[in-house]
């Protein structure tokens, strides 16, 4: 589905939700009240400026006693198949973000990915995957990453641990390939890179990756990521904790002249060692 027929139906969900919230007599506070979320976020499911998660929809059903319509039009919206179950809504919100902020402590962030790099990602994890499913993971992995090419771009930052730049996904030429791109990411000012040298020892998020994303007319949003599973967080507590958390890693990190210059000094190390074999 195009972005601009995507956001018609999302606004066609909100008209609906307007509609029915009336003739049900709710004011956005009481059904918010209802579903675990302020009247504020009921207002924006209403505008089509924020997507509800599953389990809201399903609420809202609930207490509407709607039989299960906006769970249904949820899942035909967030439909790409490409995606974990899990994942489907945070790339909807990645195109609508003002600013993303990723923290990854072994992986190059799906948005920094190059395709040969993702391809060896998605073989490491799916072993006995089809040639078509794993043409279609890196497909959709470098379609999402486009946005770094829109006049109208994200402002993007990305703090990797060291750990990313020396586990050799894929071998020396798949990671001299990586490392140059994000180098040329950095250098082209689509991105604003920081790495966490192994010398800082122990950190903050040392559990997972993390992604902060900001919206022009909606509240920030947190994502965390498990194995197999991510959680995303609205809740406006868990969020500060979760920005606090990012301060504490950027204030760990190099420098962007000193991580720049460590990326490319790692990405010469891998072409040496590609040269040689």
């Amino acid at each position: 589905m195009a972005n601009g027929s995507r956001q018609a139906a999302w606004e066609f969900f909100g008209a609906e939700l307007k509609r029915r919230r009336e003739d049900a007599g709710f004011t956005q506070v009481e059904l918010g009240s209802r579903v675990f979320v302020s009247g504020g976020y009921i207002g924006q499911f209403e505008q089509a400026i924020r997507k509800p998660q599953l389990d809201v929809a399903q609420r809202i059903d609930e207490t509407l006693q709607t039989h299960g319509f906006f769970e249904r039009t949820w899942r035909k919206l967030i439909d790409d198949k490409r995606y974990a179950d899990y994942f489907a809504e945070v790339v909807e919100l990645e195109r609508a973000a003002t600013k993303l902020c990723d923290f990854a402590p072994v992986l190059v962030p799906g948005l920094l990915q190059t395709a040969a790099y993702a391809r060896a990602v998605t073989w490491a994890t799916n072993p006995f995957a089809a040639d078509e499913y794993v043409g279609e993971t890196v497909a959709a992995r470098m379609e999402r990453a486009h946005i770094l090419d829109d006049a109208t771009r994200p402002e993007y930052w990305a703090i990797l641990h060291e750990n990313v730049l020396r586990i050799p996904v894929g071998g020396p030429s798949v990671m001299a390939e990586q490392l140059g791109h994000i180098a040329k990411l950095s250098l082209e000012r689509k991105t604003l890179v920081v790495v966490i040298p192994h010398a800082a020892g122990a950190f903050a998020a040392m559990a997972g990756m993390v992604t902060l994303m900001e919206f022009e007319d909606a509240p920030p949003t947190a994502y965390t990521e498990a194995v197999y599973s991510g959680t995303l967080l609205d809740d406006p507590g868990l969020v500060m904790r979760m920005r606090g958390t990012y301060d504490l890693l950027r204030v760990a990190a190099l420098s962007p002249e000193a991580s720049l210059a460590l990326i490319e000094s790692a990405a010469e190390d891998y072409r040496r060692c590609a040269s040689t074999t």
